[in-house]
């Protein structure tokens, strides 16, 4: 089955308080709760076409109720500043003391509406104030050991700088760190920058980075085998898979290392790394990871085509250049580190992506994923806080999402408040991640891309068209990404037919499975286009039937 992702925020996802105050507290805009993630939530997610929920901000992480403000993005935090790999974010508590026993509960409710469960593991840094008070017994801390005199030990969790107190270019209060700790995103200075990761540090692998990069991974670092304990904790609670923050920051020694460690006990577990050098892609996959983002490529490619009108052709590049391992590739058009679609910063408007999110979902049989609200049109243009107007949902401040709030009505997910503008966009969607889903064409056969074979009076600046097959089953999907309605004529080739074991049609007939037009399809003349009309923005993927009836 192909897996499709629905990433959602807790915080944010089942927060109805309708306040929204700038840089407001807890108790001001409210948080969502994990006990409101109910199985009315869930069964209306997975109607939506999803097999996999990606719960992100589970894990612990520094708040400004319980953390220095100066080390803290926002009043909420940031979720990849962990403070404690062994507990759970108490801010998403009903009852505080019972944090764990409610992540477990909504584990069992996603799993009993057949659905998996996706945590964030977030093993390159942590919150400057780490500490773990809900460590299992025997457990050491990180940084418990270390010798803090060392800059680089492997025994050593924590990078250190000897010697020189922590102290960036910006105020910071009473906040005090002797000697510094080296900040996450490599920053090899006391003096971090409000630019820089400043309220994390980095977690030391065994790598001297100021040696010239130096391995020591013998015998295996301290910091490998609490990263083991961490992973598998979280997989006795019942998490399949987990989403890996910035794993490229991160030596792949350890992946093929851990990963393996954990396959001994439970084969089933998956890893999703968060990866951005195309030319470490293949290593990634042969230490072990099922799946890696494919930002620079397809997602950079897709959004360039439908806000900065990039030619759509192009498209057939970024598929091809990772051709050998797509099917490990993960296709996305938002997530919580991206603009949204409907924001003045992407392209305005939610429907304008409904070609590319065809190709995002229909391609190839590698995994979909959608942020929360996407299906919704959820603009993001709110200056929440910490987070200002840029077109991103928050992941720092405790706010309400109104398309979000529209949809759950209040914990009843029956989206009796949203326009008819945003129930159409989600019909959209629970059409294609459906189709995406359950139909074995695209989730498990061939395709062949029609782009290089369409002649006069396609355009291929703004229309791309493919095939996808299994068994006997053909679907063609036609997209237009121009502004203006288009009569597109199509061509399917002699090769496409036996490329894909197809005996050629005379006559067809066909039906979009998105809207449920019906088409005649004549193929009387090899190589003669047949038409469509599509409207600005919009795609078709047409079902095709022989058709016994005589052409005159």
């Amino acid at each position: 089955m192909k897996p499709i992702i629905y990433q959602l925020f807790p915080r944010t996802f089942t927060n109805y308080n309708e306040t929204r105050k700038h840089n407001g507290t807890k108790e001001e805009n409210g948080c969502g709760k994990l006990v409101d993630i109910t199985p009315k939530a869930l069964k209306a997610i997975q109607d939506l076409g999803v097999t996999h929920v990606w719960y992100t901000g589970i894990i612990r992480h520094a708040t400004a109720e319980y953390n220095h403000p100066a080390i803290t993005k926002g009043k909420a935090g940031s979720p990849y500043a962990i403070t404690d790999y062994y507990d759970v974010d108490p801010d998403l508590a009903k009852d505080e003391s019972k944090r764990m026993e409610e992540f477990e509960a909504l584990v069992e409710r996603t799993h009993k509406q057949g659905l998996q469960v996706i945590i964030d593991f977030v093993p390159n840094h942590v919150s400057r104030e780490y500490k773990s008070l809900c460590k299992p017994k025997g457990v050491k801390d990180l940084g418990a050991n270390d010798h803090p005199e060392w800059a680089f030990s492997p025994l050593n969790n924590f990078y250190y700088i000897p010697n020189e107190a922590f102290a960036p270019n910006f105020e910071i209060g009473d906040y005090h760190e002797f000697p510094a700790k080296v900040t996450g995103n490599d920053c090899f200075t006391a003096s971090p920058s409000e630019s820089d990761w400043y309220e994390t540090v980095k977690l030391n692998y065994g790598v001297f980075y100021q040696g010239g990069g130096e391995k020591q991974f013998d015998p295996i670092p301290d910091t490998w085998t609490k990263m083991r304990h961490i992973l598998l904790f979280w997989v006795k609670k019942g998490v399949d898979a987990f989403r890996v923050d910035m794993a490229e920051m991160v030596p792949i020694e350890f992946w093929r290392w851990v990963i393996a460690e954990v396959h001994k006990k439970y084969k089933h577990v998956q890893f999703l790394a968060e990866a951005y050098n195309p030319y470490s892609y293949r290593d990634f996959i042969a230490a072990g990871f099922d799946y890696l983002y494919d930002k620079v490529g397809m997602y950079d490619y897709l959004r360039g085509v439908t806000s900065k009108n990039w030619a759509v052709e192009g498209i057939t590049q970024h598929w091809m250049a990772v051709d050998d391992i797509r099917e490990h590739m993960l296709y996305f058009l938002e997530n919580h580190d991206e603009q949204r679609i409907a924001s003045g910063f992407f392209c305005g408007r939610g429907r304008c992506a409904e070609p590319a999110m065809i190709v995002a979902a229909t391609l190839g049989t590698n995994p979909v994923l959608i942020w929360a609200g996407q299906e919704l049109g959820e603009k993001a243009m709110d200056a929440e806080g910490f987070s200002g107007v840029d077109g991103r949902t928050t992941i720092f401040d405790y706010w309400g999402i109104k398309s979000l709030q529209a949809w759950a009505n209040h914990g009843k997910f029956d989206g009796k408040n949203l326009t008819d503008e945003q129930k159409n966009l989600r019909d959209f969607y629970q059409r294609l991640l459906r189709l995406a889903r359950d139909n074995k064409a695209i989730n498990a056969g061939q395709m062949y891309d029609l782009e290089y074979a369409q002649g006069e009076g396609f355009n291929r600046h703004e229309q791309f068209a493919f095939l996808r097959k299994y068994e006997d089953e053909v679907l063609l999907m036609v997209l237009n990404f121009d502004d203006r309605e288009v009569n597109v004529p199509i061509t399917i080739p002699e090769d496409a037919f036996q490329y894909l074991q197809q005996p050629q049609w005379k006559q067809a007939t066909a039906v979009d499975m998105l809207s449920d037009k019906k088409y005649t399809l004549c193929f009387a003349v090899s190589d003669e286009p047949f038409r469509i009309t599509l409207p600005a923005w919009t795609g078709a993927i047409l079902k095709i039937k022989e058709s016994k009836t005589k052409t005159r």
